[in-house]
């Protein structure tokens, strides 16, 4: 218990020497966006994802073979939003690969905007979600998390993956003590799976008020982007390819 909490502490406040600098915390708010987001495509644009293709390919499985509330057509378009996202971040990630605190600031700054646009869609249609207002929101948002993705790709903090939780959950079974493993890294997984349970739980809470949702994820981005910025010394250790 007592290395599980020292893990926890050493990612939400990572020491100086620490090889990724402040990226864990700036990690962990980037996962409990995906919840937001996650739970705001789920929820309130018909049952599809924008950051967990997975989810994504077996709806279209689903939707192909006939089944209720699903659409082959919205699971298509974030799909292909968010690969288009995922190239755009891949980009990104080859321009600023010198520096890894100028590209997620860069990064989230984009996001940022593409976010803010879903807002203000959401805010025009007066929180009703129209079809032209669905594809909006899923082909903005599939482009902010497939950038994300890929960008988290790029940062390379173990464990730190923002949209994916299997293999971290696998990780933590698999690599545990009682699997004869040495159980690396437990506290991050950890927070890492709580983080995304927060951001799903709040925007479920808030699945009504869709401007709301979205106006957190904005707030989150926005603060990830600022700091990032302002700890991006040119001389950062941490911000070193990894």
């Amino acid at each position: 218990m007592r290395t599980l909490l020292a893990d926890m502490a050493r990612t939400l406040v990572p020491p100086k020497e620490d090889r990724h600098g402040p990226l864990p915390p700036l990690m962990l708010t980037l996962t409990v966006v995906t919840g937001l987001i996650d739970a705001v495509s789920y929820l309130s644009l018909g049952h599809v994802f924008v950051a967990n293709m997975t989810g994504n390919v077996v709806f279209l499985g689903f939707a192909l073979a006939g089944a209720d509330g699903l659409s082959v057509l919205a699971s298509l378009v974030s799909m292909a939003a968010f690969l288009t996202g995922a190239l755009a971040g891949g980009r990104f990630g080859s321009r600023l690969a010198a520096h890894r605190g100028r590209l997620l600031a860069s990064t989230t700054a984009l996001q940022a905007v593409l976010v803010l646009g879903a807002l203000v869609a959401a805010a025009v249609s007066h929180g009703e979600v129209t079809t032209w207002a669905r594809y909006t929101l899923i082909v903005l948002l599939g482009l902010a998390m497939g950038m994300q993705n890929a960008v988290a790709r790029r940062l390379g903090v173990p464990d730190l993956t923002t949209t994916v939780l299997t293999l971290t959950l696998t990780g933590l079974a698999a690599d545990s003590v009682p699997a004869g493993g040495a159980a690396p890294r437990p506290g991050r997984r950890i927070l890492s799976v709580l983080a995304m349970f927060l951001g799903a739980l709040v925007g479920a809470a808030l699945r009504t008020e869709l401007p709301v949702t979205l106006g957190l994820a904005l707030v989150f981005l926005v603060v990830t982007s600022v700091v990032t910025r302002r700890l991006s010394t040119p001389d950062a250790a941490w911000a070193k390819p990894a």
